[in-house]
């Protein structure tokens, strides 16, 4: 099946009980059993027609062995993470959600599971981190919020050479742009809150293993841990899924017509977007994925005019999150990568002035012009 096909029909279609065509919300949390042990389904928490139908989709879309759903995606994030134990240490791309730094730094570090933070997009660097007990490297691709990319072929093959777990965060560019798995990914993660549900109404996470030994164990962990995600959740994330395709695309064309706007723009210090040529990762971006998605970073030249901006905004709302059919406006420094400290975000190129915008689906001329009238408001 092509992709857009694939997002109606993939995964499991319908109901083989009623003839829905969609299938149902099973808000249901214990099964019958036809005697001890003789059962298909046990207890929601292990197993639940509608969540399973959302992890058959998912697996299908990434082109994996198995998917799995939980409660939000720090929650599969969280999940991944207990695949390791004390004493493990992790590569990790250094420009990364606040999120997943504050786990790593804050969370993961009681457990003494060590991690290292580097540019996953320079190789050289990704090879000098890795350590005797190095047993995975984790890379967002495009990053959040600098959108850096990273090479996955050649992560894999450093991943392979050294015997790591290869584990790629999906979000921005979803399976409809690029699918890791095929790239040499062993993980995929997504805030399946984001371009997935894309409608702002659910909080999800999602994880695509490529073996059936990473099935087991992660299903495992989920079953034993307990973060999953609901029915109706899983239920929206479906409904959300089968109109990616129109919503990627269309968000891309707008998108581009918004960078060569603020691209005109003098007072603009500096666009962030792989579809810019002069963008660092754009080539390899284009090796790997088939869009360049609908996230931009610019920055504004200080954190006071940022602040500015985003008060002036009309039809850009200020708001955590990204991937909706509403443009959303934030200031990393002092919302998703608060939890970062100060120097390093300076560090990493998070300067106070820089304003991420995820654009929706509305008209490109009307979410231009209120950028515009934010930009030149006094």
């Amino acid at each position: 099946m092509k992709k857009k096909t694939q997002l109606i029909h993939g995964g499991i279609v319908g109901d083989k009980h009623t003839g829905a065509v969609t299938v149902p919300v099973y808000q249901v949390s214990t099964y019958k059993q036809d005697g001890v042990g003789n059962f298909a389904y046990e207890y929601s928490r292990t197993g639940n027609p509608t969540r399973e139908a959302l992890e058959s989709l998912i697996a299908d879309l990434e082109g994996g062995h198995a998917g799995f759903a939980f409660g939000s995606g720090m929650a599969a994030i969280s999940a991944v993470m207990s695949l390791f134990k004390s004493g493990d240490h992790i590569i990790l791309t250094d420009d990364v959600y606040g999120g997943t730094y504050r786990l790593m730094s804050k969370v993961l570090n009681r457990s003494n599971i060590e991690v290292t933070f580097v540019d996953t997009s320079n190789v050289e660097e990704v090879k000098n981190a890795i350590q005797e007990n190095t047993v995975a490297i984790y890379v967002e691709t495009p990053t959040n919020p600098l959108l850096k990319v990273t090479d996955l072929k050649e992560i894999s093959a450093i991943s392979k050479e050294n015997e790591l777990l290869f584990i790629v965060d999906n979000t921005f560019s979803t399976p409809y742009w690029q699918n890791p798995i095929e790239l040499g990914a062993d993980i995929i993660l997504h805030s399946a809150t984001k371009y997935l549900g894309g409608h702002s109404d659910v909080v999800a996470g999602l994880v695509v293993v490529n073996s059936q030994n990473l099935a087991e164990e992660v299903h495992f962990i989920q079953n034993s841990v307990g973060g999953i995600l609901g029915p109706h959740d899983s239920w929206l994330l479906m409904r959300g899924i089968k109109t990616l395709g129109l919503r990627m695309e269309q968000t891309e064309k707008t998108t581009k017509k918004i960078v060569e706007f603020l691209l005109s723009r003098d007072d603009i210090e500096t666009v962030y977007y792989p579809g810019i040529e002069n963008h660092p990762g754009h080539h390899t971006h284009l090796k790997q994925a088939t869009g360049f998605g609908g996230m931009i970073s610019f920055d504004v030249g200080s954190g006071e005019r940022a602040e500015k901006v985003l008060k002036e905004t009309k039809f850009f709302t200020l708001a955590e999150s990204l991937g909706a059919v509403e443009s959303l406006i934030s200031l990393p420094a002092k919302m998703t990568h608060a939890s970062i400290p100060r120097k390093r975000r300076i560090e990493l190129g998070i300067t106070d002035g820089l304003i991420r915008a995820s654009v929706g689906i509305e008209d490109a001329d009307d979410l231009i012009n209120d950028l515009k009238q934010a930009l030149d408001h006094k």
